[in-house]
């Protein structure tokens, strides 16, 4: 289940788009769990990677794989 929420939740992100750590919050805000820790998820997922400040959504073939 937990899968199919972050999935949801990444489809949020516009692939190929940069996004700060602020905007990230922004479409993460307002769910049960905090922002930062659905951010964690999401990497840990491989839903979403960053670098440099940045976060952008990770396009993958088969979107459950490794969930």
């Amino acid at each position: 289940a937990r899968a199919l929420v972050l999935e949801w939740l990444a489809g949020r992100f516009a692939p190929g788009r940069r996004y700060s750590e602020a905007e990230v919050n922004g479409l993460l805000a307002g769910h049960e769990i905090d922002h930062a820790t659905l951010r964690r998820y999401l990497i840990d997922a491989g839903l979403l990677d960053r670098a440099q400040g940045l976060y952008w959504r990770v396009e993958r073939a088969d979107p459950l794989a490794g969930a």
